[in-house]
């Protein structure tokens, strides 16, 4: 089942800006290895879910996998063939904004070269081209 908020605000939401480069959500906080964006997009339900359906079945409850996107924006699509006019179309379906440098997903618990097998192949159904990071561990 598609992520989706349980209750919204408001229904329908303006298209808005992506501009700058990710400030928040991009480090790797709760794995060891993430997967990040490199280009802003939106993502959508469908293709988060895929992402972690191809996932667990490679690691096989080997490991846990954190997704830090969450998709709270509705899309409105109008039907086909329909004049120009009438209002704004109904929310068809619901995405996550992306900026540069946000951690999409993250791995624990598993090695390094499987971590790297893993997000590889949700990097594949990922709109966005993404680049694999490691956690920064504090120098104490």
């Amino acid at each position: 089942m598609p992520l989706m908020p349980k209750r919204v605000k408001f229904r329908k939401s303006q298209r808005g800006k992506m501009k700058g480069n990710a400030t928040r959500g991009n480090t790797v906080a709760f794995g060891e290895y993430g997967l990040q964006t490199t280009t802003a997009s939106w993502i959508t339900a469908r293709q988060i879910e895929a992402g972690r359906v191809a996932a667990s079945h490679f690691l096989r409850r080997e490991g846990r996998l954190f997704i830090r996107i969450f998709p709270h924006k509705p899309v409105s699509g109008k039907p086909l063939e329909t004049r120009m006019g009438k209002g704004k179309g109904e929310p068809e379906y619901w995405v996550a904004i992306v900026k540069p440098g946000t951690v999409m997903f993250e791995v624990t618990g598993v090695d390094e070269s499987t971590a790297k097998k893993c997000l590889a192949r949700i990097a594949h159904k990922m709109p966005v081209p993404c680049r694999f990071v490691h956690r920064r561990h504090a120098v104490a």
